[in-house]
């Protein structure tokens, strides 16, 4: 049994900042990779930042230079900064944590999406 709930998401108007959050819980052995992927209206869902175990971070383009992941590995909790927003950012937000469970398995489990709206 795994839980993943993310929080941080709001309205902001552009140039404005916003910090998500998304912390798994449960039957948690070990997690991989922590993920922050976005889905706009009318668009397919993207990937938007990833970080590794290792600390390792990759960004989509769009976002490069304005995004920061990080996460608390005591805590199990993956945090996406976003600073400089625009109107193209405006999307839902999900986190995406690979967890190794206690039982054994080995999936990525989703969070349930927080809404960011950026426009004046």
């Amino acid at each position: 049994q795994v839980q993943v709930v993310e929080s941080g998401g709001g309205w902001v108007q552009p140039g404005g900042s916003l910090r998500l959050s998304c912390a798994a819980s449960g039957s948690i052995f070990s997690i991989n990779v922590m993920q922050w992927y976005r889905q706009a209206p009318g668009k397919l869902r993207e990937f938007v930042a990833g970080i590794t175990s290792g600390g390792s971070r990759d960004y989509t383009d769009s976002v490069k230079g304005r995004f920061t992941i990080s996460r608390d590995n005591a805590k199990n909790t993956v945090f996406l900064q976003m600073n400089s927003l625009k109107p193209e950012d405006t999307a839902l937000y999900y986190c995406a944590i690979a967890v190794v469970t206690l039982g054994g398995s080995n999936n990525r489990y989703w969070g349930q999406g927080t809404q960011v709206t950026v426009s004046s």
